[in-house]
């Protein structure tokens, strides 16, 4: 099915249609030009449509996704399908970054069958330490200065322990790169690292940089491709 007939099919999408529903397999051709929407597939085949952001240089533009606005059956889905791919790490431990990680995070553990998991955070409570504490940014607030942490209360859940470190999506490494960071001076190397999406290959290099390993132990639901525009304004993957 073309882009513009899928877009004729479901009607003209509005903001609050994405994330909502899923699609039988092969309802939308994912080399098609799209103007509005892209599609993306799990690994039954099933798809949902993610919403288009055009980049500052006109020509190019990415796929988006904000689970913590899903629908609960796409936000099941997505945990279903993480947590399988985790599964075989054996995690004894799910840690969640934050703000859009920790759903995704709370949903992978309770289909890990862990009855919790450890939510870290940007706001600094009384009894936290800097120690335990990272510099942290990402690709959607980039002038936001933050510090990502770790609840001291939290230490002995996580030490010596299988821990996967999860975020919604991960995109230049940037945020993910952060809680390697606060993971190992915690003393803790995570087993893995899952996301929802993996937003084209640019995190692939910094993780590699960080360590060989890095890059083979995550685990994504699915990845998009960096978008560029056609001649006639739609949008193609690469």
């Amino acid at each position: 099915m073309s882009g513009e007939s899928a877009q004729t099919r479901t009607g003209p999408m509005q903001p609050h249609d994405f994330w909502q529903e899923i699609y039988p397999p092969k309802s939308f051709d994912i080399q098609a030009g799209y103007r509005d929407f892209f599609p993306v597939s799990l690994g039954d085949g099933s798809q949902i449509l993610l919403p288009i952001r055009p980049l500052s240089d006109g020509k190019h533009a990415l796929a988006s996704m904000i689970v913590n606005q899903a629908s609960f059956a796409v936000e099941d889905a997505l945990a279903t399908e993480l947590a399988a791919k985790l599964a075989p790490y054996e995690p004894e431990v799910v840690a969640g970054l934050p703000t859009l990680g920790l759903t995704l995070a709370s949903a992978v553990a309770r289909k890990l069958g862990h009855s919790r998991y450890v939510p870290l955070g940007t706001s600094r409570k009384f009894w936290y330490v800097d120690d335990l504490s990272v510099p942290l940014s990402s690709i959607t607030t980039p002038d936001q200065k933050k510090r990502l942490y770790v609840d001291p209360r939290m230490l002995p859940l996580l030490e010596g322990k299988r821990v996967v470190l999860i975020d919604d999506v991960i995109s230049s490494g940037t945020s993910i790169l952060a809680g390697l960071t606060l993971m190992e001076t915690c003393g803790i190397e995570p087993v893995a690292i899952g996301a929802a999406m993996l937003q084209t290959e640019r995190w692939r290099q910094p993780l590699a940089d960080r360590a060989p390993q890095w890059p083979e132990r995550v685990a994504g639901v699915f990845q998009t491709p960096l978008l560029t525009r056609n001649e006639d304004g739609s949008w193609r993957g690469a």
